[in-house]
């Protein structure tokens, strides 16, 4: 017999051809999979074996976290208030180039307890050693989306690279209950020539798995790109023929309009991450305008080096925010649009809409749980904008990723922070000393 949950709220936010609004009431859960949900209903409490009613709380779906560096939590506030290749060349190569396998391994643990307190239940990764990264997100629960890190600058460093790519493929795809996933990883173009980002294209077509790239970060990259290719980084990706496979393009900062509707077309999915541009001095996407041309855009923390934290609910008001200022329209990007970005859009980037990112019958039980009985959730006038522009990750009383909680009453379950704290802080220590 399949093992039974009932989570029962005062509201629920549901998806149907909008945003949704259940008064009273409830969730079935067996397994990993949601199998009711809607109104309250007469039930038998000893079908369930655990059964969790939450008083004046709201049950939603959990954040995607569309791209990030997990186990640079290491270097958080390490290398601040920098340009982008300064603080890469001159601060974050370096000592990464000193990292060990089992710093890795805390670095991520470090990483998905931030996300887990803050709501997320997935993320997007890219970085080195990823074996240990999906020995993380297996151990603590988490669902991911991961990709070793690839640069072909030096073509035989490069394919050794593209070979540890397919090897985690080959170990990890789908591990985890289903929960870990995993893509090619190149870094950039500016990083990976054409040539490289064939064989990744030809390996990641033959294995049918999705490609995770930086794309458009900066005016430099697409300067660069200008110079040496005669064409900016989205008109290349295009031409090598990148954009016809499924690929999650991080930043797309500096698009023109021709990249905007070339991206929109290809159905490539961007991961807007607004804090770390912001911090980097990297610009700001056009997200308004991606959305208009209905491009798949989600939302991404870049990693805690560069932003300094992983906080969705952060990202999510600024994706709302910031177009609102820049373009001095308060209707551009409402809302609605943002916590679509963190949650639906976030599934599409990832190539995840049939398992998660809303919650409905037959949907993973990806889910989380606030506490609305704070000063700043009063009045309720419109609980989804109180979501995106007044939530705090302190709200956040339960997680729970493929039918299993992770995080009950400020408790994390599955990962021992104390051990982690001790671990993280005494690696980084060595890695910048």
């Amino acid at each position: 017999m399949p093992k039974k949950k009932l989570l029962q709220a005062d509201y629920i936010l549901a998806w149907n051809n909008g945003p949704e609004i259940i008064s009273q009431g409830e969730i079935v859960i067996e397994d990993s999979n949601i199998t009711y949900l809607g109104p309250r209903l007469e039930r038998e409490e000893g079908d369930f074996e655990e059964i969790i009613k939450g008083r004046d709380n709201l049950i939603m779906p959990g954040f995607i976290n569309a791209h990030t560096h997990a186990a640079m939590t290491l270097f958080r506030g390490y290398a601040d208030d920098m340009s982008l290749m300064d603080w890469l060349n001159n601060k974050i190569w370096p000592a990464e180039a000193k990292l060990k396998k089992e710093d890795i391994y805390w670095g991520t643990l470090l990483a998905i307890a931030e996300m887990l307190r803050g709501g997320t239940t997935c993320f997007a990764d890219m970085y080195f050693h990823m074996d240990e990264v999906a020995r993380a997100c297996q151990e603590s629960g988490i669902r991911a989306s991961l990709a070793q890190g690839l640069v072909g600058l030096d073509k035989i460093k490069g394919m050794a690279g593209l070979k540890e790519g397919v090897s985690l493929i080959r170990n990890w795809h789908n591990k985890g209950d289903g929960r870990i996933t995993i893509m090619l990883g190149p870094h950039a173009p500016y990083t990976c020539p054409p040539d490289f980002l064939q064989e990744v294209l030809e390996k990641a077509t033959a294995l049918d798995v999705p490609i995770h790239i930086h794309l458009a970060e900066t005016r430099d990259e697409v300067n660069e790109c200008l110079e040496k290719y005669g064409k900016t980084p989205v008109e290349l990706m295009k031409e090598i023929g990148l954009l016809d496979h499924r690929v999650l393009a991080a930043h797309c900062v500096h698009l023109t309009a021709k990249e905007i509707e070339i991206l929109a077309e290809k159905k490539t999915a961007i991961a807007h991450n607004p804090g770390s541009n912001l911090k980097l001095g990297s610009g700001t996407a056009p997200v308004a305008k991606l959305l208009e041309k209905e491009a798949v855009v989600g939302l991404g923390t870049d990693s805690a080096a560069s932003n300094n934290n992983l906080d969705m609910l952060e990202e999510m008001r600024l994706a709302a925010l910031l177009p609102k200022g820049f373009l001095e329209n308060p209707t551009i990007v409402p809302a609605e649009a943002a916590f679509k970005m963190a949650t639906m859009n976030g599934a599409g980037a990832l190539f995840l809409s049939n398992e998660i990112g809303t919650l409905k019958i037959g949907a993973k039980a990806d889910l989380i749980m606030l506490n609305l009985n704070q000063p700043h959730f009063y009045p309720r006038h419109n609980l989804l904008a109180h979501l995106v522009y007044s939530a705090r990750s302190s709200d956040i009383n339960l997680v729970m990723v493929n039918g299993k909680i992770l995080l009950s009453n400020g408790q994390l379950l599955t990962i021992d922070e104390e051990r982690v704290f001790f671990e993280t802080q005494l690696r980084a220590t060595k890695l910048v000393s």
